[in-house]
């Protein structure tokens, strides 16, 4: 058998040798030359075009991509609980402060706000008394608190409580002889009162002059002070405690003049790194597991960007092969739907997941190490690389036949459907802009643009229908007439026109994919270039054995790469 093979070695060598000697051995081995970089380039791309479980078989490839993705779908959704956890309670000590601070310092608050503001005042008396009652809680809080509240220090590194009043300037109104006589530039007052002095003086500082208010040429009174507290339910979950400053302001709004003051209570909270803790337990272990879990999610993280950037690189790389190649031998361009077909958008996506997720995750930590605040942020980051992470997860689906409907429908429809929606938006605009031109001032619900666009969607929906028609004000007949045929109009329009087009054109997408399925998708030029790869393989089952020599010859080794890349 030894010596069979080594003849059969010496007849091919002959034979090369002798073509080489002859006098078409250009033609022959140019023509060899250019037979095997077609069979190796389709061999890559068949191989491009594998899924992980059919490059196994082929090749005995490791998915490792595949097997990533997964360790990496568990590892970030528990990273994303784990945090999302933490924010619940962060938000929940807000809000909570923010509701303690309203019965605290407003004065007959009842626990719900009427509109945009908590309450309001319609006398003099009762404007005075909840200005002086703000003032009193401040300077009673330590006495009346039930949280861990201490006073904190203004801008100006001062403790008390900060008031402005701003007004027009001096003038005079007669409404009974409609005479008005005003300047209508603005001044601002301000008075400071700090803690000491509210202390000493509990009653002296009412009789200032500066509360002497003028409610003819008053707009707007401004009581801004700090508080500082701790939230300790965290220890309950093993966490580090974090340290709050509340900046708080309460306005008693008089702008419009008529009768009513609107009271504002906004507080902002700002989380700061507590300057000693000293707290014993396994707090601070358990920190430590947190970080070195947080610091494995990067790791994971990380080695999936590079695979997937170094996919998109070789792909380009094919691509540009496969370019060259179908001008030099058909002398005509790729259309752009083959030449898309290179780039992987799920390798994308992942890109920018492992992004969101690596910098969402260096954020974590340095919040958890009580380094930063920012956890809307981080919240943001990690919500939304778990959400391109389990989408992701749709590519892997589409390998089946069953599944893959809905990623090639929506491919199908995406065009058409933004071009439809196109249209279609701007007739939502204009009835955006024409139901707050004029329903604005009789409906809550159209008072500023975006509440009119919501509130417009909502009925896109069926949502909330009966409430928009009854909640309008019948002050003006006319306006009342005028919302019926507006409102009628647009549901007309929009849920048994509009979104009935809209759906068919999804439908319509849908029975074509179905189509396809059963009878065949139509070949474009790359379909085509592979299909002659199968049309040939009984022939390239039984190779000569010059080409299969010279192939193993003229096989350059730098293109090795390209074929085990995905």
């Amino acid at each position: 058998m030894r010596h069979s093979v080594e003849a059969l070695d010496l007849q091919v060598w002959n034979c090369a040798s002798g073509l080489t000697r002859g006098p078409g051995h250009r033609n022959v081995m140019a023509h060899l030359d250019s037979e095997v970089k077609e069979e190796c380039l389709r061999e890559d791309l068949k191989f491009y075009f594998m899924n992980p479980c059919e490059k196994y078989r082929a090749r005995c490839q490791i998915p490792w991509k595949l097997g990533l993705q997964i360790l990496k779908i568990l590892m970030v959704t528990t990273q994303l609980v784990r945090f999302g956890l933490s924010n619940q309670l962060v938000v929940a000590f807000k809000e909570d402060s923010t509701v303690a601070f309203k019965h605290l310092f407003m004065k007959g608050y009842s626990g719900v706000d009427e509109d945009d503001y908590c309450c309001s005042v319609y006398t003099q008396e009762d404007a005075y008394e909840s200005i002086f009652f703000a003032i009193n809680q401040y300077h009673r809080l330590k006495n009346i608190s039930l949280g861990t509240l201490g006073y904190g220090e203004t801008e100006d590194n001062r403790i008390g409580v900060k008031v402005c009043k701003q007004h027009y300037k001096k003038g005079t109104m007669l409404p009974s002889n409609e005479t008005l006589n005003i300047d209508s530039d603005v001044e601002t007052d301000c008075i400071h009162l700090g803690l000491q002095f509210l202390t000493e003086n509990p009653q002296d500082w009412k009789n200032s002059s500066f509360f002497r208010l003028e409610f003819y040429r008053l707009l707007q009174v401004d009581i801004s002070f700090y508080l500082k507290g701790i939230d300790l339910q965290t220890i309950r979950s093993r966490e580090l405690p974090d340290c709050y400053i509340f900046q708080n302001r309460i306005t008693y709004d008089n702008k419009a003049h008529s009768g009513k003051i609107k009271i504002y209570f906004d507080s902002d909270a700002n989380i700061e790194e507590c300057k000693v803790l000293n707290i014993s337990g396994s707090i601070q272990k358990n920190t430590q597991y947190v970080l070195v879990f947080d610091a494995f999610v990067i790791v994971i993280c990380l080695a999936s960007l590079i695979l997937c950037t170094r996919s998109i690189v070789l792909a380009l790389r094919l691509r540009k092969r496969f370019l060259n190649f179908f001008l030099e031998k058909y002398k005509r361009r790729v259309c752009d739907a083959d030449q898309w077909e290179f780039i992987n958008g799920w390798y994308i996506l992942v890109i920018i997941s492992d992004l969101m997720t690596i910098i969402g995750s260096i954020l974590k930590m340095e919040i958890k190490a009580k380094n930063l605040t920012n956890y809307d942020l981080c919240s943001i980051l990690l919500g939304t690389s778990t959400l391109f992470v389990w989408v992701g997860v749709i590519r892997y689906l589409g390998y089946f036949q069953t599944y893959n409907v809905l990623i090639l429908t929506m491919q199908a429809s995406l065009p058409k459907v933004l071009r439809f929606c196109a249209c279609a938006g701007m007739i939502y605009l204009g009835y955006t802009f024409c139901g707050w031109i004029v329903l604005g001032p009789y409906h809550d619900k159209f008072e500023d643009l975006d509440t009119v666009a919501e509130c417009l969607f909502s009925l896109v929906n069926g949502d909330d229908m009966f409430a928009t028609f009854a909640q309008i004000q019948q002050k003006s007949i006319l306006v009342w007439l005028f919302s019926r045929l507006y409102l009628y109009s647009f549901i007309s329009l929009f849920i048994y026109m509009i979104l009935s087009l809209f759906i068919a054109l999804i439908t319509d997408s849908y029975d074509t994919i179905k189509k396809y399925q059963q009878n065949g998708f139509p070949e474009t030029d790359l379909q085509k270039f592979l299909k002659e790869c199968s049309s040939k393989e009984e022939y390239q089952k039984e190779p000569s054995v010059f080409l299969s020599c010279f192939r193993c010859l003229r096989r350059k080794g730098s293109d090795d790469h390209l074929i085990l890349f995905n």
